[in-house]
């Protein structure tokens, strides 16, 4: 297995206008669609991780990746607290998650809470914490290996932000229940977690599964940060920030014999199903 730095992404989003932030978003969401419209056609599988501390923006980041997906194609899973046998049987109760080919599944806390919350507040042996710190590259190798691609997000924030946030959590009547009495109790081990945090960070990112640390204090310009990485890894076009510009990219295909090309994004999407009709009738001739 061979490991690689834990790359700290720079944001080119600082200090970004609302007015900016909102033009940004769409075109960003516009290529994560595209993504995920071939991710779908052609029956890949991708995790993306999301880890922090409490009120680090997982969910909220999730949110503005997802709200413009196709929704049959994409799962987000948070997981609440394990059964025993869950506890007992840790890999098995996030793999049963995992996508199906053309599907993209997006984790807010996943695997990882076994190596940070749970061995800080106690809810792991010391056994139980050094076996899934043995095994879990080889797990996320074993999934990479059948095809799954896997990013995963470290989103950090400092003391001052988490405080400010919950407080906001607190005074505001829509939002009040996502602070519990653990958050607190989590808070006062900040330090412990920050140890834990670091090993994480420095023995499980691998070269296939590498962490990618985005710093979180600014909640609109981590969302921003991630979904660019994930545009620039895995989209197809080059994605110039800020420019107020959609991606212009034209495509060809050849349908019935026929070349067609000069097309859009969209014209290539009606064409492909076209042509997938096509090879269907193709294979039921072949049957006959």
């Amino acid at each position: 297995m061979k490991f690689k730095k834990v790359r700290n992404i720079d944001t080119p989003y600082t200090g970004i206008s609302d007015e900016d932030y909102q033009i940004e978003k769409r075109r960003l969401q516009i290529e994560l669609l595209r993504i995920q419209k071939r991710i779908n056609r052609e029956d890949k599988k991708l995790v993306v991780v999301f880890e922090g501390r409490d009120a680090a923006g997982k969910g909220s980041t999730i949110k503005r990746f997802t709200e413009n997906m196709i929704p049959s194609c994409h799962k987000v899973i948070a997981l609440g607290i394990p059964t025993s046998n869950e506890s007992k049987n840790w890999f098995r109760r996030y793999q049963k998650h995992f996508p199906k080919p053309g599907q993209i599944v997006f984790f807010d806390r996943s695997w990882y809470t076994r190596a940070m919350i749970e061995p800080t507040m106690g809810y792991c042996t010391q056994q139980q914490y050094k076996y899934f710190m043995k095994k879990v590259l080889k797990w996320e190798q074993n999934h990479i290996d059948n095809d799954t691609l896997i990013i995963k997000f470290y989103l950090s924030i400092d003391q001052e932000t988490q405080l400010l946030r919950f407080e906001d959590r607190l005074d505001n009547p829509l939002t009040y229940w996502k602070f519990s009495n653990n958050d607190l109790h989590a808070r006062k081990k900040w330090e412990v977690f920050t140890q834990f945090k670091d090993q994480m960070l420095e023995r499980t990112s691998s070269e296939k599964s590498p962490w990618i640390v985005i710093n979180a204090n600014k909640k609109r310009e981590a969302r921003l940060t991630a979904m660019l990485h994930v545009v620039n890894l895995l989209g197809r076009g080059k994605f110039e920030t800020l420019t107020g510009e959609d991606i212009t990219k034209t495509y060809s295909i050849k349908v019935g014999g026929v070349k067609f090309r000069g097309l859009t994004y969209r014209q290539l999407c009606v064409l492909e199903e076209l042509k997938e009709q096509e090879d269907q009738f193709i294979d039921l001739d072949d049957n006959t």
